[in-house]
């Protein structure tokens, strides 16, 4: 029994506390792969109106709590969701991701950024997270969620999502303090933006840099790692207590810079084993993954070898259950069942 034994499971395990089993939830666990999901986008066609019109959110949100019961319950939004605060146009195509109607590409764009005000421009949030608080109570946690600065700026100056980032690395190698600038801005907007969460309800954070595995290592350690830093700084300053996640899609060659972030978690994706990333990393730092989504379309004997395994090679402290990286569209639901009651009948030590 620990000091925090009365609040969820993976709160406790992010906190540090040694536990009978990991928690378990899955990225993108609210979304495509679910008819509920399906039937309500045919009637909000919008993936704003399905983020932003509270009473869409929550439900949304709630589909997975209510259909499998993991030990987190993720606020359904997206990484950009906070950019028109910040006096930046934005939408989000279906399929296709953000579209962002005029690409940051000069100094004047960046001075016409104003400071994020969550209460004024994103009320809805706080109405979400409350009422996702309200409806699992300690049974579950309730994560919020923020892109990072470098993912948020590859969008931003780009202008959608890109295969080659030629556009923001153009900027980078060739007039690194407009961008610096533009990274700047962008940090103390999602410190302001991870508070209000962390105000509004949010039991954990968790940082989405999915870009930042396009960068090369010392790339990563000027553009995007320090811009990590200054976000976990400002929060903590304020909120020592609540975790904060850390993923950067691609990771693998990453994994000891991520390590100095200042989150309390890393995500490891599949691309890297995970006993190797715990030695990597250290195994005083916590670690959530990492199986490789593609591996629910294989048979439940063989989803449950790979729970097993993950479980096993994670170690029986400071791991969180989880995908790589989200959900996919086609995932079979009765397999995504079977990979929630599997993870919820674990015991580590008998894994182990």
């Amino acid at each position: 029994m620990g000091i925090y034994s009365n609040d969820p499971l993976l709160l406790r395990v992010a906190r540090g506390e040694v536990l009978d089993r990991p928690p378990v939830w899955m990225m993108r666990q609210a979304g495509r792969y679910m008819k509920a999901y399906r039937d309500l986008r045919e009637k909000y066609p919008s993936f704003r109106d399905r983020s932003e019109i509270p009473d869409v959110a929550i439900e949304v949100s709630l589909q997975p709590w209510r259909a499998f019961q993991p030990d987190g319950v993720i606020l359904f939004s997206d990484i950009v969701t906070p950019l028109p605060g910040l006096g930046i146009d934005m939408d989000i195509a279906e399929g296709k991701g953000p579209i962002i109607h005029s690409p940051i590409r000069t100094q004047a764009q960046i001075d016409n950024l104003h400071p994020l005000q969550p209460e004024e421009s994103l009320p809805f949030i706080k109405t979400i997270l409350q009422a996702l608080r309200q409806e699992v109570g300690n049974k579950s946690t309730v994560l919020g969620f923020v892109g990072a600065p470098w993912t948020l700026a590859a969008y931003a100056v780009e202008g959608k999502g890109s295969k080659t980032y030629s556009v923001i690395k153009n900027m980078a190698f060739s007039d690194p303090a407009i961008l610096h600038q533009l990274l700047s801005k962008f940090a103390e907007a999602i410190a302001t933006y991870v508070r209000y969460q962390i105000d509004c309800g949010a039991q954990v954070v968790q940082m989405f840099d999915s870009w930042a595995g396009q960068l090369s290592p010392q790339d990563y350690e000027t553009f995007a790692l320090p811009y990590q830093q200054q976000v976990f700084q400002q929060v903590k300053q304020t909120h020592p207590d609540t975790p904060l996640i850390l993923l950067v899609s691609g990771s693998a060659g990453l994994l000891e810079r991520m390590a100095v972030a200042g989150a309390d978690v890393i995500t490891v994706d599949w691309s890297v084993d995970m006993a190797d990333a715990r030695t990597r990393l250290g195994h005083h730092v916590k670690v959530q993954g990492n199986l490789d989504p593609g591996v629910l379309f294989g048979s439940h004997e063989f989803i449950r070898s790979r729970i097993l395994d993950t479980v096993r090679k994670a170690g029986n402290k400071g791991h969180i259950l989880n995908l790589g990286h989200g959900v996919l569209p086609e995932t079979p639901e009765e397999n995504v069942a079977f990979f929630f009651e599997t993870a919820k009948q674990l015991s580590v030590a008998a894994v182990s």
